[in-house]
């Protein structure tokens, strides 16, 4: 029951963060500023998705991890705590900044510079927990190993 409940609360913290940076990139092309405020207060209710499968995904992976070693488990563990950190110092400061100031229609230089560090830090992000991804699928048995 652990592997999934991690598999699933993995996947949707995953979904969530693709469809912050996808509605963010789409919004910014595309759309209005009024659209763009939107996308941003959307982001930040849909935060409380997010922050809980975050905390689940840690959470059971460090229980499915117990006592087990290796190169895999360590680079799951390096990983995680980089997104982490990354979500609560950068990402989640972010979305709040940049709500703000969508709201308040002040679409500035200083916007624009924070929205790129979101984005940027998004696709790192993903990058990094698509690679979890991968090792657990390998932990698992479920993929060979490289």
């Amino acid at each position: 029951m652990k592997p999934l409940v991690h598999a699933t609360a993995g996947a949707v913290a995953m979904l969530c963060i693709l469809s912050f940076w996808t509605s963010t990139a789409i919004s910014e092309l595309f759309l209005t500023h009024d659209a763009i405020a939107t996308v941003k207060q959307a982001i930040l209710y849909a935060m409380w998705v997010l922050i809980p499968a975050m905390a689940i995904t840690g959470g059971s992976g460090f229980s499915l991890a117990g006592g087990r070693s290796g190169r895999l488990v360590a680079s799951k563990s390096k990983h995680m705590r980089f997104v982490a950190l990354n979500g609560l110092l950068i990402m989640l400061p972010a979305a709040f900044f940049l709500s703000r100031k969508a709201a308040a229609g002040e679409f500035d230089t200083v916007f624009y510079v924070v929205q790129a560090v979101e984005l940027l830090v998004g696709a790192v992000q993903l990058v990094l927990m698509g690679l979890n991804f991968r090792d657990g699928l390998r932990l698992a048995g479920r993929l060979r190993p490289a």
